[in-house]
């Protein structure tokens, strides 16, 4: 069975929202910040959805 990557809604130990990004193997990818209500959760996931395909690399490392 393939597994899909998916979005986790979860509440951190101060209660607030918070989201993951995992991976099909289940490796965390991508973590949200912390959010007073799981609504503005959600939209931090749609944003990182919608933004993240257009977004461009910029590597600081130079």
């Amino acid at each position: 069975m393939e597994r899909m990557p998916k979005f986790e809604i979860y509440k951190d130990a101060s209660g607030q929202f918070r989201f993951r990004l995992k991976a099909p193997n289940g490796e965390i990818i991508a973590v949200g910040e912390a959010y007073t209500t799981k609504d503005a959760c959600k939209n931090g996931i749609a944003s990182v959805k919608e933004n993240a395909p257009k977004a461009e690399i910029v590597d600081l490392t130079q």
